[in-house]
Order: C-alpha cells, then sequence, then structure tokens
C-alpha cells in the first residue's frame, strides 16, 4: 500500500460521497475517491501510519503499558464470540439509528478522546470534530487536547473528558468553562490516578514534556510528510502547542517541564468530586473508565446519566480485564444509565458484538487517530463509512434489521 498525503480541493470537494449508503436494490454507492481506495478496513490506516508517523509518534499511539497484556487481551476478546446467524429474514429495511441519551446518532459507534491528537495530525481535533459532525456520530474531545476546547466547539461536537485532580477550586472553573462553551455532555475519567508504566513509550523516545533531542530530530526528518505537513506546519500557522484544556486556563507548552505539576494531584480524585460535579454540571454525565459492577451501582446512585466500559485502551492497569468480559455484569448493574464500551473494536462483527452483550452505543479511538493523520477529515469519514458499512452488512447476514435485536442469543462462545 502506497502512503500518500492527500490536499487540495479535489479529495475535499468529493467528501460528500464518503460514507454513502450500502448497495442496496442492486445500487452500488459511489466510489470514494482514488487516494482512499487503498483502505479497505480500520486495520489498513494503522498499516499505513505505521510508516507515515515517527516512530516514538506512533508507538506512543499504538502502545499499551508495561507487557501489553491488557492491550491485547482487549482485541483478542472478540474472539471469544462467533455469531449465530438466522436465514430467510427480510432485512431491507435495515437501520443503525441509534438514541443514547437523548440523542439521535447515525451509527452505534463514536470516536473516542485522545490527548495530543493535533501532535499527531494537523489540527487534528478540529479534523476529528469537522468529520465527526458530518457523518452524525459523537466526537469525545480529551481534556489533553492542544487545540482551545471552544474552537473545537465551533465544529458542532458537545462532549467533553476531563482529566481531574482531587482540587475543588480547579475542578469547578473548569466544569464552568465547560458548560460556557456549550458541550451538552461532561465525560469524566476515573481510571488514571497515576500515570501508568508505559515502557514502549521510553524506547521509542516519546516523553511528556517533548525533550528535543538528535533522535527525536532525525525521527522527523525521517518522517517528512509528517514532520512538513503536521509539525511544522502547526508551528508556522500556530505556534507552540499548549495543552488547552487540562484547567480553565492555558496550561503549559508541549515543551515545557511544568506539564507533570499542571496535572496535579489525580490520587485524590474521589466519589465526593464526582457528585460535586453532577451538583455543577448542568448537562449528561458520564464516567469512563469502569470495569467492576460496584463502581457502576456507586455511578448510578452518584447521579451519571451513563458511563463507559473501558480499560482506557490497555494504557492503564495491565492484566486489566477486557472490557468486553466486564460488560455483562456492568450492565446488570447499571439500571437505566447508559453503558457505552470502548477497547478493541476494529471490525463491525465487534460492534455487533459489544451491542449483543449489554452495551448500548461504542467508541473507537486509534483508528479514527491514524486516519486523521494520513488525510484529515475525508480520510476519518472514509474509516466511519468503512465500519458503517461493515456493520449494514453484518446485519443482514446476521439476519437482523434493528439494533435492538442484539441480544446474547446471537452469539455463542468457544
Amino acid at each position: 500500500m502506497n502512503v500518500t498525503v492527500p490536499s487540495g480541493p479535489n479529495l475535499r470537494s468529493s467528501a460528500a460521497s464518503i460514507g454513502a449508503g450500502p448497495v442496496r436494490d442492486g445500487v452500488r454507492a459511489p466510489k470514494p475517491p482514488a487516494a482512499l481506495r487503498p483502505y479497505l478496513s480500520l486495520h489498513d490506516f494503522d498499516v499505513a501510519a505505521r510508516r507515515f508517523l515517527p516512530r516514538m509518534l506512533y508507538g506512543f499511539v499504538s502502545g499499551g503499558t508495561e507487557s501489553g497484556t491488557a492491550l491485547r487481551r482487549s482485541l483478542e476478546s472478540f474472539d471469544r464470540y462467533s455469531l449465530v446467524p438466522r436465514v430467510l429474514v427480510d432485512t431491507s429495511a435495515r437501520t443503525q439509528e441509534t438514541t443514547l441519551m437523548g440523542r439521535s446518532y447515525a451509527v452505534p459507534f463514536g470516536i473516542a478522546p485522545m490527548g495530543m491528537s493535533a501532535l499527531i495530525a494537523y489540527r487534528g481535533d478540529t479534523e476529528l470534530g469537522r468529520a465527526a459532525v458530518a457523518s452524525r456520530l459523537p466526537m469525545i474531545l480529551s481534556a489533553s487536547s492542544l487545540i482551545r476546547l471552544e474552537d473545537v466547539r465551533e465544529t458542532g461536537i458537545d462532549w467533553f473528558q476531563a482529566y481531574l485532580p482531587g482540587d475543588t477550586s480547579r475542578i469547578d472553573a473548569l466544569v464552568d468553562r465547560v458548560a460556557a462553551a456549550g458541550y451538552e455532555t461532561f465525560v469524566l475519567t476515573g481510571d488514571v490516578p497515576v500515570p501508568s508504566n508505559r515502557e514502549n513509550n521510553v524506547r521509542n523516545g516519546f516523553s511528556v514534556p517533548l525533550e528535543p533531542t538528535l533522535r527525536l530530530a532525525w525521527d522527523g526528518i525521517t518522517h517528512p510528510g509528517w514532520l512538513f505537513n503536521t509539525w511544522l506546519k502547526t508551528f508556522r500557522h500556530h505556534g507552540m502547542p499548549y495543552f488547552e484544556n487540562l484547567d480553565a486556563t492555558r496550561g503549559p507548552a508541549i515543551l515545557s517541564r511544568d506539564v507533570v505539576r499542571a496535572v496535579g494531584p489525580r490520587d485524590r480524585l474521589s466519589w465526593e468530586h464526582f457528585t460535586r460535579i453532577r451538583r455543577r454540571w448542568p448537562g449528561k454525565l458520564v464516567l469512563k473508565g469502569v470495569l467492576s459492577p460496584a463502581d457502576a451501582i456507586l455511578a448510578r446512585e452518584a447521579g451519571a446519566d451513563g458511563i463507559i466500559v473501558s480499560s482506557h485502551g490497555g494504557r492503564q492497569l495491565d492484566h486489566a480485564i477486557a472490557p468486553l468480559h466486564a460488560l455483562p455484569a456492568i450492565k446488570a448493574a447499571s439500571g437505566d444509565m447508559a453503558v457505552m464500551m470502548e477497547g478493541g473494536i476494529r471490525r463491525g462483527t465487534d460492534v455487533l458484538k459489544a451491542l449483543a452483550l449489554g452495551a448500548d452505543f461504542v467508541f473507537i479511538g486509534r483508528p479514527f487517530l491514524y486516519a486523521a493523520a494520513l488525510g484529515g477529515a475525508p480520510f476519518i469519514r472514509h474509516a466511519a463509512s468503512l465500519l458503517s458499512l461493515e456493520i449494514d452488512r453484518d446485519m443482514a447476514l446476521l439476519g437482523i434489521s434493528d439494533l435492538a435485536a442484539l441480544t446474547p442469543e446471537v452469539l455463542a462462545t468457544h
């Protein structure tokens, strides 16, 4: 596969054809632009991004913690389940339209929060936001983003994810800032009391703050597509990247040694703080990083509107239970809360399996960020279209027309 970095009006003007509907009644959807045709699945974006991105950045995005067991098990968890199709079922009216916490989306998946996206892809957060809104799916902006949350809000997204220290003054100020910007859903990530042991970052030369070294310079020079189209272009048009959304005010620069201090003592964050956010936040409140049914119960009692079952992409506690395996018990304990899941989803069949085991919705991170790095919003939309078309095809082959028909009965374990 040849890796190209698209540009110019031809690709962008053809974006309307990206995400076109599946083949119905013998009518085939339009072909995507030539630059997108080599990408047939989410996996293809991973393969291409590995060559396009500097080693230290690809390693940062793709890696897990310690031995990588949690990440690997998350990906492998879907292999435990097989699908049991029904035949001679009229599925011509099938639909993926999904309602989540009162909002309607075109598909049952969204884009997970990913920190420092603008370091991986030029204006990564706004590109992800533009693509999400155009595709009618949610995108969660990360507090570790390098673009002001107010600017990303202008794309139309309305989900924000926070990393918070156990400091009420900082919590209140950020909550108020996010509300003033017009976000409707506040996602608190609860599984980061301390930084994890990401040995792969050390091996690949990645650190926060970034440390200018000969190794880092060589990594950039040998990846000119990223160097000129992301790093130097960012400096030319926007200057030094800063952590813009950790607090109510701008945080440190990405090269600053004050980054660690700016994060604050997250190991003090508690249910008391979550309850405080619930009282202050006017919109939907979601807790991310839940892997225990007991925490699901506490979240429900504290007033959460939803939870995201997640192992942080296998990037926090190694050997943590795979989100898919934790899902059924958490669903049983969640009452009327929305139950979302992220972790290891790469195929339409993965989405269907997660929904059958109790997820109301799923989020996917890495593949969309790879797509953003390779070509911005058109590539992200193409990635979303590929997954949506897989889901549509898989629904027909499974013999269902509505996602509500997905129950554990469509699964077999082995």
